[in-house]
This record gives structure tokens, sequence and C-alpha cells, in this order.
């Protein structure tokens, strides 16, 4: 192999390792809100989630972003109100009194305020673990398309489990739940069916 040859490769791999950061370590902040309708975010992912709205027994308590939030749930292994591991059969839509004794679970786990409540502290904290330089946390960066749905493909890491999800070219989330793909709308219908 020759010096151009090697030079060549090398270029190439940095502007492949540049763009791929450019997407985690990215200046732009996120931008959402539950007037927004959806769970979205811009720029960097790893703050995605700690501007959304809230989630509770009286906010938004039946949408696609509880569901999303459920799944966070599943994937982190804590305990539901009858002392079980939440499971996939908690994932409803439904914030109800066994998703926020869920939540209070985990908030503890994470050395939160303890309100069942899922606000911008909570919903910030399953993205923000992450450390792009060890490459260790809750989101993980997968790939890239250019299709416009699936333009982000991200990995979330729980305790117990992990799951994908995809941001798309305009910043909505999406998952997959019950055999299909649903964006984590704030004004769903939940995920039951």
């Amino acid at each position: 192999m020759n010096m151009r040859t090697t030079r060549a490769r090398v270029t190439t791999g940095a502007v492949a390792a540049l763009a791929a950061g450019a997407l985690a370590l990215g200046a732009s902040p996120a931008s959402a809100a539950a007037s927004d309708g959806y769970v979205s975010g811009s720029g960097t992912f790893y703050d995605d989630f700690g501007d959304e709205g809230n989630l509770s027994t009286s906010s938004h308590s039946t949408s696609n972003a509880t569901c999303f939030w459920q799944i966070i749930l599943y994937a982190e292994g804590v305990k539901e109100s009858d002392g079980t591991l939440y499971d996939k059969s908690d994932i409803d839509g439904e914030f109800g009194p066994n998703t926020k004794y869920a939540t209070k679970q985990l908030q503890r786990a994470w050395g939160l305020t303890q309100d069942g409540i899922v606000g911008k502290k909570t919903f910030g904290a399953a993205d923000e673990k992450w450390n792009a330089s060890t490459g260790a946390g809750e989101l993980e960066y997968r790939a890239y398309s250019s299709n416009a749905s699936t333009r982000y493909k991200l990995r979330y890491h729980g305790s117990r489990y992990y799951f994908d999800i995809y941001r798309a070219a305009n910043g909505k989330y999406r998952f997959f739940h019950n055999n299909k793909w649903m964006y984590a709308s704030y004004n769903g219908t939940g995920c039951a069916s």
C-alpha cells in the first residue's frame, strides 16, 4: 500500500468520524415541547428529552408519548405496584397509578424527586446519561439514513433491556410497539391496540 492510499483511507475515516460526531456533539440546542405535539429534538440527541412536556395521571395521560415512557420503564426493569417487574403488558399508553408508581421507582433509582410525574428532569435523565467519550449510557447513536422518517437510528439502553428508536428528519421520535412503528405523540390515543 502506498502513502497516497494510506492518506486517502485515513482522511475518509476522519471525515466519517467527524460526521458521526457532529450529530452527537452538535452545538444546536434541542427544542421541543408538548405544544409541538411530539417528543422531538434537534441538534445533539443527548439533550432531546430534557425540554419535553409533562406526562402524569393528569397531563397527557393517554398518549403515545406515555407509551414511549412506559417502554423506558420496561427497559429499566423497575418494579410496578404489585412488586413485580414492569412488563410488556403494562405498556398501554395509559398513565395510571401503576405507571406513576413505576415512575417513582425509577426517579428514586436516578436520584430524582419521587413525584411520579415525568417532567423535564425525569424525561431528561433518560438521555443525558450518555457519555460520548466512553460510549456508555442510555442513548447510543446507531446509524444515519437518507429516509426522512428514519433519519437517525438510536438505541436506548436500559438496565434490563434495550430498544431502538428513530428520530425523523423533522425531529419527531418514532418507536416500535405492537408490531408497528408510531410517533411519540402527546395527542395520540395510547398504544394498547
